[in-house]
């Protein structure tokens, strides 16, 4: 059964810089050996969360890049804007307003504290509920 995890973003931390939670999550799924898709609203957070992948923790390197090169699939995380097609793969970020398509054993999706993220997460909750995923939340 695949899943799917709500990470409700709370601490000040992450509300002052939501994008960091992205790239906490994609730290532990490259420890973890998951290759994994970040998918993004637009191409601005996708060069967002590439730069911030870069720079957020000095002690670590993930290897991360922009959808859409012939090495996509020898990379361990995947940032994808829309208008981008890529393989599926196991784990997935999802920043986008609508639930991703396609086949994953994984889906995490990243909410801001902002009211209007809150109402469209509660929206994806019901649609990942009826296609049969097992939901879980987060408070972060």
């Amino acid at each position: 059964m695949p899943r799917a995890d709500f990470y409700l973003i709370d601490k000040p931390r992450f509300r002052e810089q939501p994008l960091l939670l992205v790239c906490e999550l994609a730290k532990k799924a490259f420890a973890a050996q998951q290759p994994t898709l970040i998918l993004t609203r637009d191409y601005a957070q996708a060069e967002a969360v590439d730069e911030l992948l870069w720079a957020f923790d000095e002690d670590v390197m993930i290897p991360h890049q922009l959808a859409g090169d012939d090495d996509d699939a020898d990379t361990a995380v995947l940032i994808v804007p829309p208008d981008i097609a890529t393989a599926d793969r196991p784990l997935l970020i999802n920043l986008r307003e609508t639930c991703p398509g396609g086949r994953y054993q994984r889906v995490l999706e990243v909410v801001a504290a902002d009211p209007a993220e809150r109402d469209g997460s509660r929206a994806r909750w019901r649609e990942y509920q009826r296609l049969g995923f097992e939901l879980h939340k987060n408070d972060m």
